[in-house]
């Protein structure tokens, strides 16, 4: 096995064809699709599933070995700059963020990750859990900012906060003047959701389970969308992310509700394959991470 063949291979994972693979590491087609070949005889099991016309599809154990290999392949260019062997590389991390807790945290997670390793290269990957968790199992990303609403056993989840849904109505809605509300009265007026699988699915369970129904009036992937669709009293709505200000983008106002039911709370995380070993670089995260979360987190409904 060479580690030429470890760079073609994780080339047509990324590209999904030996084809496309080819021309990102500029060499022939035959070149790329015969070193998959003789990995895969080394290893003993596919890599891929091959469909015509469906380009090359990772099996599972294709998966598994795509995100060792990255962290093969990070660790030994590491190990030949400090030799001497190659110029120094800057450190890079590769973060994950669910979309709608990215705005609230991660520049502020960033700035103070950056003052402790200011040469570092940092990308950011932004989707929703289900995406998240799968480029943490091939290794596309090195850690993510989640919600942890239980992303599987592969997944090592570190807690950072935990942050209480409640409700939200626009500025001259009736129960504005309120400090908490209960469920059912909320529900009262039309629902607008956010439509990511796993924050609609939470908040439609807990409705259920209080015995409680909700006529969704509109539904959007768009925190600040829903804001404005409630300060323009199209509806009301029901939210986990902590945001310390009222006024949406168009100019109106929305007001944050304690809800009284006993709803548990969405828990912020840090998620990071569980088989692979971290990096320094992924500890200094961490620490960063920590040490923001704690006790700096503002009331959502104060």
């Amino acid at each position: 096995m060479s580690f030429r063949q470890v760079d073609y291979f994780i080339a047509v994972a990324e590209t999904g064809s030996t084809a496309a693979a080819a021309r990102l590491v500029n060499v022939s087609q035959p070149s790329v699709s015969l070193a998959v070949a003789r990995l895969e005889e080394t290893l003993g099991q596919p890599l891929f599933l091959r469909a015509t016309g469906q380009g090359m599809a990772l099996t599972g154990f294709g998966r598994q070995k795509l995100a060792e290999f990255r962290s093969l392949r990070a660790q030994t260019r590491a190990i030949l700059a400090s030799a001497g062997k190659e110029a120094p590389l800057p450190p890079m991390l590769d973060l994950g963020v669910f979309s709608t807790l990215g705005p609230r945290y991660v520049p502020a997670l960033i700035d103070r990750f950056r003052a402790r390793v200011p040469n570092a290269r940092l990308r950011l990957h932004e989707a929703d859990l289900e995406t998240l968790h799968a480029w943490l199992e091939t290794g596309r990303i090195d850690l993510a900012i989640v919600y942890d609403f239980g992303l599987g056993g592969d997944v090592e989840m570190t807690p950072l906060h935990e942050a209480r849904p409640y409700a939200l109505v626009a500025g001259d809605h009736p129960l504005s003047g309120e400090t908490s509300v209960s469920l059912a009265r909320v529900l009262e007026d039309p629902l607008i959701l956010v439509n990511l699988p796993q924050s609609r699915n939470f908040f439609l369970s807990i409705i259920q389970a209080r015995g409680l129904s909700a006529r969704i009036g509109m539904e959007t992937n768009s925190i600040e969308m829903l804001r404005s669709m409630v300060a323009s009293r199209l509806g009301v709505g029901l939210l986990a992310t902590e945001l310390p200000y009222r006024t949406t983008y168009d100019g109106g106002k929305v007001a944050h509700l304690r809800l009284e039911d006993p709803i548990p709370p969405h828990r912020v995380a840090l998620a990071r394959p569980a088989r692979l070993p971290g990096t320094w670089v992924t500890r200094v995260f961490e620490e960063e991470a920590r040490r923001f979360f704690k006790g700096t987190a503002p009331d959502a409904t104060g």
